[in-house]
């Protein structure tokens, strides 16, 4: 009985959290189709394990010893990046000087967990682009929500709209998905300021995802001289009354 007790009151909290937590999660937000963060290996595996393909991953190191793309691959050349040498990196390096360190140029550009450590990821991004083939793909998860880690280099968060902006058509790339996901149920603490204290904070998502096809080389890019519609589209900053009304 005790067994069927507490089968039912999981059962009874999971329907519940599922009710409440609702409230935490961004309207209309499309779930990933083709970015879910459980499948970013097969997808990649899907995207670029062929014949004659080259896939590169920044940041390769493994850490964990638990996930290991060269080893899903059947097909395709892989070479690993990382800042350190270590297991499973042929090629170590700072990422900012990413097309100074990688010989030729790839198919596929594969990183997760990343983003948040680098520096200048404009930088970087503009370094992906440099080494990657028109008409190859990106692939890029990174946090938009998350505890601090590996500090002092932990730079930055990351939203969905962050990584359109890094890979948008003024770098020449094609959006193809971008998502959040993974929500979290978030509240100030004891310790904020006092009118904060145990407030929800809603719309956290601890992974922000970006799949992306190169469709062009841009020679000569430099940020500076990007048009903002580029790099935003056909979108625009909340007017005053939409933002007044929530």
């Amino acid at each position: 009985m005790r067994r069927l007790a507490g089968v039912a009151n999981r059962a009874l909290l999971s329907v519940t959290g599922r009710v409440l937590d609702r409230a935490y999660l961004i309207p209309h937000l499309p779930p990933p189709r083709l970015t879910a963060h459980q499948g970013l290996y097969e997808q990649v595996v899907a995207l670029g394990d062929k014949p004659g393909f080259r896939i590169l991953e920044v940041g390769s190191r493994e850490v964990t010893g638990s996930y290991g793309l060269r080893r899903r691959l059947r097909h395709a050349q892989y070479v690993g990046f990382d800042y350190y040498q270590g297991p499973n990196v042929d090629v170590a390096g700072d990422a900012h000087r990413l097309s100074e360190l990688v010989e030729d140029r790839f198919d596929l550009v594969f990183s997760t967990a990343v983003f948040e450590h680098l520096a200048m990821p404009w930088v970087a991004a503009e370094e992906i682009a440099k080494v990657l083939k028109p008409g190859g793909h990106l692939l890029v998860e990174t946090h938009f929500a998350y505890s601090a880690h590996e500090r002092p280099w932990h730079f930055f968060q990351f939203s969905d709209m962050g990584l359109r902006a890094l890979f948008s058509p003024a770098l020449g790339f094609e959006v193809i998905e971008a998502t959040m996901q993974n929500p979290i149920v978030g509240r100030f603490s004891a310790f904020a300021d006092r009118y904060l204290r145990f407030r929800p904070v809603t719309a956290l998502y601890c992974h922000a995802t970006i799949l992306a096809r190169k469709v062009r080389d841009v020679p000569d890019f430099r940020w500076r001289d990007v048009a903002l519609s580029e790099v935003v589209g056909e979108t625009a900053y909340p007017k005053p009354s939409a933002l007044s009304s929530g």
